[in-house]
């Protein structure tokens, strides 16, 4: 891998990963179309963890009221007796969290072999791609929710996600529809949506830093993936701060016409 395809899928992975139009699909098309190649796994996750650290950074103020507040009710149980009705509010998202971590993790301890078939047929993707615009244009029709996250709604959200280890189906895209289709609110359904993938991303490079240490990286390639991380996080958060405006506006729905033309055409160009 060269630099400038570094610098080319790592803004491609910071775009598609927070804008509702599939990371994983793009991915698969830049490398069918172009005839790029990511360097396996490693160049993957490394742009993931990009896409991560954007994250961190963006809701950084959250994320640290959400430590205290777990440090707090640590405190408050170690003093008083524990009640579910007591715990705080970054306790119940932190629980929440969790929760909704656990379908994906089935799915993919079950499904690992099957979902990695895919990434080599394009066509499934674009026909995924087609189905990802579908969920996002029926945003459209709901009424503005007005609810907080839920352990129903996170579950839903969690689900979606689930659902979202297909290439072509976008994780933002699905889950931030599932929660509005169970009535949260706009920011609410962003905010865990993008804190829900966190421990996701962080697993997995964690699992892939313990291999990179065991292997002989050579300056270039590791020079190579850190162009790749740093071309990730500045168009993530980018493209992050994008999604949360149009959320705002109640553009959301707009996404839909983009992931059916992409997807439109790859199903033609990729059966011919």
């Amino acid at each position: 891998m060269e630099y400038f395809e570094a610098i080319l899928l790592g803004i491609l992975q910071g775009i598609s990963e927070f804008l509702p139009i599939s990371s994983s699909g793009h991915l698969v098309f830049a490398e069918s179309l172009f005839g790029l190649e990511s360097d396996g796994i490693t160049f993957e996750v490394v742009v993931h963890f990009g896409t991560l650290f954007s994250i961190l950074i963006f809701y950084r103020k959250i994320l640290l009221n959400l430590v205290k507040g777990l440090f707090s009710q640590i405190g408050e149980v170690r003093t008083n007796s524990f009640r579910f009705s007591s715990l705080n509010a970054e306790t119940r998202l932190f629980g929440f969290l969790l929760l909704s971590m656990i379908p994906a993790m089935v799915v993919g301890l079950t499904l690992k072999d099957q979902i990695e078939t895919i990434f080599e047929k394009p066509v499934i993707v674009s026909v995924l791609l087609i189905f990802t615009g579908t969920i996002i244009f029926i945003t459209r029709f709901l009424p503005k929710g007005t609810g907080e996250i839920t352990i129903i709604r996170a579950l839903a959200m969690g689900i979606a996600q689930a659902l979202a280890v297909l290439p072509g189906i976008s994780r933002a895209g699905s889950t931030i529809t599932a929660g509005l289709v169970f009535n949260t609110d706009r920011q609410e359904a962003a905010t865990f949506s993008f804190l829900m993938v966190i421990p996701v991303i962080a697993g997995a490079m964690l699992l892939e830093v313990l291999d990179l240490m065991q292997s002989n990286l050579s300056f270039e390639s590791g020079s190579i993936l850190l162009t790749g991380f740093f071309a990730a996080f500045v168009s993530g958060y980018l493209s992050l701060g994008t999604l949360i405006q149009l959320l705002k506006k109640e553009k959301f729905y707009l996404f839909s016409v983009y992931c059916w033309a992409i997807g439109i055409f790859g199903l033609f160009w990729f059966s011919s």
